[in-house]
């Protein structure tokens, strides 16, 4: 989750759901440097892509574009979305007005041209649909055949551990309430269990060739000590990472 929730399951009503436009600062200035998304959440999926050089990258929900620049200073040629009109603008001016950046919506029609793209990008999105059906497919149909969509999504045991009574094994709604940098936000999501997600992989025309739970980025430990006392290996549990390769149809 990107940061650690005050209230669980829709208990408060204090915001609009997802309105990421009401919160984008407060978002971006909170999530820049944590260990949730700033020692975990983004390295980890900039280190799934690997060697970017080259590549043509579509940044699918790119938030204030904090991959898309570690993407672009790795060689890449990155293009960016995301549905909140405010947290593009934030990505431009942090990337530069030149930076191919526009809004759209993962739920519709993306516009993008057939296999315009070797790899997408989809870090913390996804669990916020209940249907990945047509997202899935719109992401495959920009992808190239043989390309990636290197992905992360809640980790669905923290669902489970967050709600001992719930059904691990049902797509649930739930919602929390944060704190970003003094603004309040309620965000929702929907849980699914991993079998789901695999199986929603392979109809969409993916293959997972990755399952990540990765420890946090180098110098966490020395930044979070509380936060890691109680992990021998620095890992904990958060999110859940995957590659996929869009495979020929």
């Amino acid at each position: 989750m990107p940061a650690i929730s005050e209230s669980s399951a829709g208990a408060a009503d204090v915001a609009v759901e997802n309105d990421y436009d009401s919160f984008a600062e407060g978002y971006a200035a909170e999530t820049e440097t944590n260990l949730i998304n700033g020692y975990y959440a983004r390295p980890a999926i900039v280190d799934l892509a690997g060697d970017v050089t080259g590549r043509k990258i579509l940044d699918a929900g790119c938030g204030s574009g904090p991959i898309f620049a570690a993407l672009r200073d790795r060689g890449a040629i990155v293009t960016g979305f995301d549905a909140s009109a405010k947290m593009v603008e934030l990505a431009r001016q942090r990337l530069g007005v030149e930076a191919a950046l526009q809004v759209a919506d993962i739920g519709s029609p993306l516009p993008f041209p057939d296999g315009a793209f070797d790899d997408v990008i989809a870090s913390l999105v996804l669990h916020y649909l209940e249907d990945w059906t047509a997202p899935l497919a719109e992401l495959r149909r920009v992808l190239k055949p043989g390309g990636r969509l290197i992905m992360s999504v809640n980790h669905p045991l923290v669902f489970k551990l967050l709600y001992r009574d719930a059904d691990y094994f049902a797509t649930v709604k739930h919602s929390d309430e944060y704190t970003f940098n003094g603004q309040k936000a309620v965000l929702t999501y929907w849980h699914r269990p991993l079998h789901a997600m695999t199986d929603a992989f392979a109809m969409a025309g993916f293959r997972t060739t990755v399952i990540s739970e990765p420890p946090p980025a180098p110098g966490a430990r020395e930044l979070f000590p509380d936060a890691l006392a109680k992990s021998t290996s620095g890992a904990f549990l958060s999110f859940l990472f995957f590659v996929l390769e869009a495979v020929q149809r």
